[in-house]
């Protein structure tokens, strides 16, 4: 399926809408509507109204209730994985003020406990020395002071043993020189230290070897209920279990390329030492 960021926001009301005309077309009141799919009428009427989001077990005992066409079915399941997706510009999270981005990100981090991180082309915020912060930011029209140090703050959930974080990194986001030579190394020391801590499991990618999986974005799995998937223009945030089933699927794949624990820690030595020389 092909998403139109423009379209991303409508089809929460026009979902509705059309379950709402579905049941009406089958001579259902909401009540029987309710009973034919063993749920309670209040929910049938939130979802309806566009209140909650009805999950895929939902979607299909309401579309077996009112008997509906495949062509319909096709429909109601595109306007679902829509309304399961939101887009966020760059250009809007600027306006907005990047330090939002990072209130909103923490306390994303601070409700969920498994976190799996993709890292195609650069180190994520919570891994980053200060430097390394600065430079990711250093093409902002606005004031990122705020920005840095929100960044910085929320780097102690990694501290938070109740917590389980892999981090995926490929060979090119290790290695991108966004800093001096020296202070990539001393960023790199950073990455290495870090698979020290025994809820945070860090493993990288080399780009020698036979890799017949080729990920196009950098994202992260919150949990089983959310991904989110980033690229130039901005982020994409997925809510539909498909979605995140794929990704789930796909970083599975990229954990069996990656190099962990000791053979990681000395291709990280080695490039730092690279750096240093």
């Amino acid at each position: 399926m092909t998403i139109d960021p423009e379209q991303l926001g409508q089809p929460k009301q026009e979902l509705a809408a059309l379950l709402k005309e579905l049941r009406k077309r089958a001579g259902l009141t909401g009540d029987r509507l309710a009973r034919r799919c063993n749920m309670s009428q209040s929910k049938i009427s939130r979802i309806e109204n566009g209140k909650i989001q009805p999950s895929l077990l939902d979607l299909e005992r309401i579309l077996r209730a009112v008997m509906a066409p495949p062509e319909v079915i096709e429909e109601v399941i595109t306007l679902a994985r829509l309304a399961n997706t939101e887009w966020q510009d760059l250009r809007s999270l600027r306006r907005r003020g990047l330090e939002k981005k990072q209130t909103e990100l923490a306390g994303l981090e601070s409700s969920s406990t498994e976190f799996r991180f993709f890292l195609l082309s650069m180190i994520t915020g919570l891994l980053s020395t200060p430097e390394y912060i600065r430079a990711s930011l250093a093409h902002s029209p606005a004031d990122v002071t705020k920005t840095i140090a929100r960044k910085l703050e929320r780097q102690e959930v990694l501290y938070d043993t109740r917590k389980r974080f892999t981090f995926i990194l490929t060979e090119q986001a290790v290695r991108w020189p966004l800093l001096p030579p020296a202070a990539m190394a001393m960023q790199i020391d950073r990455l290495a230290s870090l698979t020290h801590l025994t809820n945070v499991k860090l493993g990288v990618i080399p780009i020698t070897g036979h890799k017949p999986m080729a990920p196009m974005d950098t994202f992260t799995v919150y949990d089983n209920t959310l991904a989110t998937v980033e690229n130039t223009t901005g982020v994409v945030i997925l809510r539909d279990p498909r979605d995140i089933d794929m990704h789930l699927e796909l970083f599975s794949t990229l954990e069996g390329y990656a190099l962990f624990g000791d053979e990681a820690r000395a291709l990280l030595a080695e490039w730092s030492t690279t750096c240093r020389s």
